[in-house]
């Protein structure tokens, strides 16, 4: 006959052991919460998915303002992607339909160092402990997390998109991501690289970069007194090791606008003047031009994509290149920042309203009036919905 088992007991050291288990459990989860970059956070969705109408096609006759939001963020146009708008006010990004309404918000108790839109979804950077490194892409249209990420990063960055890729600059280091946020290429000086000789010029600092498909120029200058354009992709084997496949020196350039295969740097040397450079390295485009003063890097240039052209405004004309070899086609000297495409003319931000030209041959047919009530800073445009947008400073005027 089997022996009658017995039920287990619990011991006073039994009960210790569980004690000190659940209090570490409890201690270990309340850490993670505490630093959790969703603590200090706040998300408020929208009450239902924004879907968007068709867009503004024919040229207004007159223009007046029907709404206006602050946008504290650094920007130099409206930040638009799934018929939506999206703004900084603060560390809190803000989305709103074409018409005004408050879609969705998100709040962080921490710096928000930079803000992009693209894959329809609204990607800020926020400081931490580990610098403009916590990252978090919002759904524009319904305000739902897409995807997060929070890594090593610069103190001080600007933004750096495309179509296909966002991401931030510094002049320590840059780095892009995909629709995921996973990085598909840091380059720089990478604190505490996992493998020495990764990074082809740590020592060097970045000036300006841009991004377009497959495509990342950089400029930089190094310690030695020299300066260099660099190609390179974006999505090397490895994202740790680039793959430079251009180095062009140059004297203190920066880049103005980017292709699929080729870059516009505007020098001093000799003289003012802006050089093209394709991805073999050749010079395909020289121009002289009027002297220009950026802004200390890292910085975000102030382009635009019209269907025929890149464009570019540098601070008092807005130039526009070939898309092919991005040699100087246009220049509209009265303008106030980058324009917009719309029935198949350029509008562009005037002292007097919108300007309405043929981007072909620089003919002005005509000025739309828009009173900014004595606002005569930049401003860049920008078309969602049926309203055109204008970003002023630090607002988002919208005009209808």
């Amino acid at each position: 006959m089997a022996a009658k088992l017995q039920p287990l007991k619990r011991t006073k050291k039994d009960l210790i052991a569980t004690g000190v288990i659940t209090a570490l459990a409890v201690i270990g989860v309340g850490t993670v919460w505490a630093t959790a970059p969703i603590r200090g956070s706040e998300l408020t969705p929208a009450d239902e998915p924004f879907i968007a109408s068709t867009t503004l096609d024919a040229i207004p006759e007159t223009l007046s303002e029907h709404w206006r939001a602050t946008d504290t963020s650094t920007n130099h146009k409206p930040l638009i992607t799934g018929g939506v708008i999206s703004t900084a006010d603060g560390n809190t990004i803000k989305t709103y339909t074409p018409d005004g309404a408050l879609l969705w918000s998100y709040e962080r108790d921490k710096e928000l160092c930079s803000l992009s839109v693209g894959f329809d979804a609204a990607v800020a950077t926020y400081k931490t402990g580990i610098g403009c490194g916590d990252v978090t892409a919002i759904n524009a249209n319904d305000g739902q997390y897409q995807a997060t990420r929070s890594a090593i990063s610069s103190d001080h960055v600007a933004p750096i998109s495309s179509n296909d890729r966002i991401g931030v600059l510094g002049t320590e280091r840059l780095e892009l991501w995909r629709s995921d946020l996973v990085r598909t290429i840091e380059y720089g000086d990478v604190e505490a690289p996992q493998e020495s000789g990764q990074q082809p010029h740590p020592e060097c600092s970045i000036t300006s970069a841009m991004t377009r498909k497959d495509l990342l120029a950089i400029t930089e200058d190094c310690p030695d007194g020299s300066s260099y354009l660099r190609f390179m992709g974006t999505t090397p084997d490895d994202s740790r090791t680039p793959e430079i496949t251009q180095d062009i020196e140059i004297t203190d350039g920066r880049i103005v606008a980017i292709g699929q295969s080729v870059a516009a740097v505007y020098t001093n040397d000799p003289s003012p003047r802006i050089v093209s450079y394709n991805d073999d390295g050749e010079l395909v485009g020289e121009q002289a031009v009027d002297e220009v003063e950026f802004p200390d890097p890292p910085f975000q240039s102030a382009t635009a994509d019209l269907p025929h052209h890149m464009s570019w405004f540098n601070g008092d004309s807005l130039v526009l290149f070939s898309p092919t070899q991005l040699n100087v086609r246009q220049s509209f000297n009265d303008a106030l920042g980058t324009g917009i495409a719309l029935n198949g003319s350029l509008l562009y931000p005037t002292a007097e309203g919108i300007t309405v030209a043929n981007w072909d041959t620089g003919e002005v047919q005509r000025t739309i009036p828009v009173d900014r009530a004595g606002y005569d800073g930049e401003v860049a445009l920008g078309v969602v919905g049926q309203v055109i947008v204008e970003k002023r400073g630090s607002e988002i005027v919208a005009l209808g």
